[in-house]
C-alpha cells in the first residue's frame, strides 16, 4: 500500500434541496461564495495540502462542475482578444488547478456509497474525503494539518470541532480519550450520530474532512444499507475502528457550513470583509445599515 495521501474524494452528487429554487438547475456545489463556487475552496485546500489527484463524485445535472474546472477555449480567447489579462489568468488558473477525475453516482444512496463510487480511482492507498459544504478558513490548510497527524500516527483521521451546548446534537460526535502529548488529538473509541445533548460522549463534533485507509472500501461494501437504502460513511468508519486505530483531530481554523443558508450568509460576509479590493468599503456599508 502506498502510504502517502495523494488523492482526495469530493462527494458532490446530492440534490441540494435546502437551496431550492437556486439548485433546481445549478449544482449546490457551484453556488458562489463571493466570487468562487464553494467546491473550488475545497479543491484549493486539497491542492495546498499536497493532493495530486481529485475525484469528484457527481450525479445527474452536475455537468456545470466539470465545465468549471475544464479549459474554456471560447472564454479565454475572448478575454485575450480584449486584453483582459488579469481575468484570463483567473480563468486559466481554475482549469489548471489539479488533475480531476469524475465518477457518476447513479443514485443518491448515502455518503458511504458516494465514497465507495471512487474506489477504482483511489486504489490501495490512503485518501482524503472533503465534503464541499464545509468551507474551512485556516492559516495552514485543514487537510494539511490532518495529513500531518496521519503521517505521525499511522491511522485514519477525522476532523472535529468543539461544540458547546445542545448544538452538538446536530452532528456525529466522537467518543475517545485526549492524547496526553497533543490536546488536539483524540484516540477514537467510537462515534454517535446526532445524540441527545445529555447523551453526547464528548464536545467533539465530526465535520466534513477525513483521511482514511483503503480498508474502508471493503468495509463499506459489506455495510448493510440503512433507512432509505443508504450506505453511511459513519458505519464504514465504525467497522474500520474494530480493526485499526482512528484519531479525531480538532483542527486549527474556522469552519463555515455552506450547506445551510445561514452558514452561507455568514461565510459570504466574513470572506467579503477580508477581500482587499472591497473589504473596507463593505465594512462601511454594513456599519451604515440600520439594524
Amino acid at each position: 500500500m502506498n502510504k502517502r495521501v495523494r488523492k482526495a474524494v469530493f462527494p458532490a452528487g446530492g440534490l441540494g434541496t435546502r437551496f431550492l429554487p437556486a439548485t433546481k438547475v445549478i449544482p449546490k456545489e457551484m453556488l458562489a461564495l463571493v466570487d468562487k463556487p464553494i467546491i473550488q475552496y475545497g479543491v484549493e485546500e486539497a491542492v495546498a495540502s499536497g493532493i495530486e489527484h481529485i475525484i469528484i463524485v457527481t450525479g445527474r445535472g452536475k455537468g456545470a462542475m466539470e465545465d468549471h474546472f475544464d479549459h474554456s477555449f471560447e472564454l479565454d480567447a475572448t478575454l485575450e482578444r480584449r486584453g483582459k489579462h488579469d481575468l484570463l489568468a483567473v480563468s486559466r488558473g481554475v482549469s489548471g488547478l489539479a488533475r480531476i477525475s469524475y465518477v457518476r453516482q447513479k443514485e443518491p444512496l448515502g455518503l458511504g456509497h458516494a465514497v465507495l463510487c471512487a474506489k477504482e480511482f483511489v486504489g490501495n492507498e490512503p485518501f482524503a474525503v472533503i465534503l464541499p459544504d464545509d468551507v474551512i478558513e485556516a492559516k495552514v490548510p485543514c487537510l494539511k494539518q490532518m495529513i500531518k497527524v496521519f503521517n505521525e500516527k499511522g491511522g485514519s483521521v477525522l476532523a472535529t470541532m468543539t461544540i458547546e451546548g445542545p448544538g452538538i446534537s446536530a452532528y456525529g460526535v466522537l467518543a475517545g480519550e485526549q492524547d496526553p502529548n497533543n490536546q488536539r488529538i483524540y484516540n477514537c473509541t467510537g462515534m454517535v450520530e446526532k445524540p441527545k445533548f445529555e447523551d453526547a460522549p464528548s464536545k467533539q463534533a465530526i465535520i466534513g474532512r477525513y483521511v482514511l485507509t483503503p480498508r474502508v472500501f471493503e468495509l463499506l461494501e459489506q455495510t448493510t444499507p440503512g433507512a432509505g437504502g443508504e450506505i453511511q460513511l459513519t458505519d464504514g468508519i465504525k467497522a474500520l475502528l474494530k480493526e485499526e486505530k482512528i484519531f479525531g483531530y480538532t483542527f486549527e481554523g474556522k469552519r463555515f457550513d455552506c450547506g445551510d443558508k445561514f452558514g452561507m450568509l455568514q461565510a459570504t460576509v466574513e470572506f467579503a470583509l477580508k477581500r482587499p479590493e472591497f473589504g473596507e468599503k463593505f465594512k462601511k456599508y454594513l456599519k451604515g445599515l440600520e439594524l
